[in-house]
């Protein structure tokens, strides 16, 4: 018997029932947001002092949905670390599955990944939310799904959560046993602006794997 389950529905105790997937607290295993970080030039810098600014104007106009986050705060940030260019590429709404044998059954997970960047190799996506703050962890199993369905098992897959107003990367690697950890979160109602440091792990994530 076949049985299809929405990524979105899919839960992180299934993933670590059928996949074995296991959550890594070496600091490490992830270094990719910490080491080596490119910098962010004064101009980049301006323009992320008026992506910012563009937020906070959106908030007085609820609800912040997704469409309207990947336009404002995302898409600019993919600009900027010049994912819109060669070598990378952009495929938005991919649809992503992923099967597997549970005792008699067997299940497959789909969905469709909001922005997947450079051949199966970097997920970005954006939680919809029709409030006007829902915490990223909801889409953290779904995100892990979509990173576990990459076809290139030989090379780690990295991951972006956000809502808009909060950043998190995510490291996973499928050579032996399906491991996975995540940076820090980053807020973008902090003092400063840390709207630069998400830029600054894009960009090195993006030489990561170009390497």
């Amino acid at each position: 018997m076949v049985k299809t389950i929405q990524a979105k529905d899919i839960t992180l105790h299934e993933l670590k029932r059928v996949f074995n997937l296991q959550f890594v607290e070496d600091d490490q295993f992830f270094r990719e947001w910490q080491d080596e970080l490119p910098e962010v030039s004064e101009s980049e810098k301006q323009f992320l002092d008026r992506v910012k600014a563009s937020y906070f104007n959106l908030l007085e106009y609820p609800p912040m949905l997704e469409t309207t986050v990947k336009m404002v705060v995302l898409s600019p940030l993919l600009h900027l670390a010049g994912f819109y260019l060669p070598p990378f590429y952009i495929k938005a709404e991919q649809e992503v599955e992923i099967s597997f044998e549970d005792e008699e059954d067997e299940t497959i997970i789909t969905g469709r990944i909001d922005v997947l960047v450079l051949q199966q190799q970097f997920w970005v996506m954006v939680i919809e939310s029709k409030r006007a703050q829902i915490s990223i962890e909801a889409g953290l199993a779904q995100i892990l799904a979509y990173m576990l369905a990459n076809p290139n098992r030989d090379r780690p897959s990295f991951g972006l959560l956000s809502n808009g107003r909060n950043f998190q990367f995510y490291k996973l690697t499928q050579r032996e046993t399906p491991s996975y950890t995540f940076s820090r979160s980053f807020d973008i109602r902090n003092p400063g602006n840390e709207l630069y440091n998400v830029l600054s792990i894009i960009k090195r994530i993006g030489q990561v794997i170009t390497a």
